[in-house]
């Protein structure tokens, strides 16, 4: 994950929307996970509102990407971020303390501009605002989770026999938008026979039995490698 986020922040920053610079707020760069993020009314009546600045190693990159860039024009950007990683690691602590320092010095004017906004506020718009910035912590809190799931394997729910009957007639409704399609399968559906609709059902019904035996054997492997923050409370298993 920090990778992709040092490859993250080093590609807005040469992005066309990332390479501005907001006035004002020295190096500190445009991001969308900034440090508060404002609801709509917040941003619109503070335009000057400043951007979480770069860290030292996104910082470091920004100024070595073009470098590698010139000098490797046929790679990817990519392999470019993992070479930058490479030199990183192997920087001296004295030029390391550069970036760090210019990281610091940044940070601290931030967080004292973003004090001195919020000091503006009323009672209810930092209630707003707070409320905010908690909604998008737990939002980027779950979808983390999600793709940490995702990349560990887990299996993927059962689906219900309307669901099954949904991605099958979906694919082959070619007219219309998606809220066309929809309506038109769901008009199906309720004119299906209790034998056909019964055919789904039993789909449904063996999809249940895979989820089930998938789960056991995935959640028997998350014990065995030290995750069994991730095994259903319901569900107990011991190491072989």
């Amino acid at each position: 994950m920090a990778l992709l986020r040092g490859v993250w922040g080093v590609l807005s920053a040469l992005g066309k929307s990332g390479a501005d610079l907001c006035a004002g707020c020295g190096s500190r760069l445009r991001s969308p996970l900034s440090f508060a993020n404002v609801p709509r009314w917040f941003s619109s009546n503070f335009i000057g509102y400043p951007k979480k600045p770069m860290t030292s190693y996104v910082r470091f990159s920004k100024e070595q990407l073009p470098i590698f860039k010139a000098q490797n024009p046929d790679a990817k950007n990519s392999e470019l971020i993992k070479k930058i990683a490479e030199l990183w690691r192997e920087l001296p602590d004295a030029e390391k303390k550069i970036y760090e320092d210019a990281y610091r010095t940044d940070w601290q004017a931030y967080k004292e501009e973003i004090n001195r906004i919020q000091e503006q506020l009323t009672p209810s718009q930092l209630v707003s605002l707070e409320k905010e910035i908690m909604q998008k912590r737990l939002k980027k809190k779950a979808l983390i989770k999600k793709r940490e799931l995702t990349m560990l394997g887990k299996p993927k729910r059962p689906r219900s026999a309307y669901n099954i009957f949904m991605a099958e007639r979906f694919q082959e409704t070619k007219d219309g938008t998606s809220q066309v399609k929809l309506k038109i399968i769901n008009e199906s559906w309720k004119n299906l026979s209790s034998s056909q609709k019964q055919v789904y059902i039993q789909l449904a019904e063996d999809d249940k039995v895979r989820y089930y035996n998938e789960m056991k054997s995935w959640e028997e492997q998350m014990v065995e490698v030290g995750r069994d923050d991730l095994v259903r409370r319901s569900v107990k298993y011991t190491t072989k």
